[in-house]
């Protein structure tokens, strides 16, 4: 299967609506899994219909494949910069690439990267006890291994 075909023709059949492609993962043995998201929600009947436009367009006959289309969960990775622009505002957790982990409100995304807040206890000269600050960190996307919205379940 020819994954930019693939990806071509659903990015052509998503024209116009705020779904967007995430990530197309083939296995050797034709097995397909299209992730995609969307500045809303991505219903069941939108995998459904993507599903079946990637059908019409390729013969089963001739490319054998398995097709599994489905929404970007959450507490998936985010991959996109679309993704991170539409979780502005809600907590987020950071994996960065030097194995610290941040649980912080992401305050922006841009190309470059992204701005978190959060707060932390920092020493400060002169005193023993360590002090509560708040903390806002430019991030860029070399820094982080990944980031994920955060859910807190309690």
């Amino acid at each position: 299967m020819d994954i930019n075909k693939l990806t071509e023709v659903v990015e052509d059949f998503l024209q116009g609506s705020d779904i967007f492609i995430v990530d197309c993962l083939v296995t050797p043995s034709n097995e397909i899994t299209l992730i995609l998201d969307s500045d809303s929600r991505v219903s069941i009947d939108s995998c459904v219909a993507v599903s079946r436009a990637v059908d019409a367009a390729f013969d089963r006959d001739t490319e054998d494949f398995s097709l599994t289309v489905t929404s970007a969960g959450i507490g998936e990775p985010l991959k996109l910069l679309r993704q991170y622009k539409k979780i502005i505002g809600s907590p987020i957790e950071v994996l960065l690439t030097d194995g610290v982990k941040i649980l912080a409100t992401l305050d922006d995304a841009t190309e470059d990267g992204i701005i978190i807040s959060y707060d932390s206890k920092v020493a400060v000269e002169g005193k023993k006890r360590k002090e509560l600050q708040h903390i806002v960190r430019n991030v860029t996307f070399s820094q982080i291994k990944s980031a994920k919205e955060y859910l807190d379940y309690k």
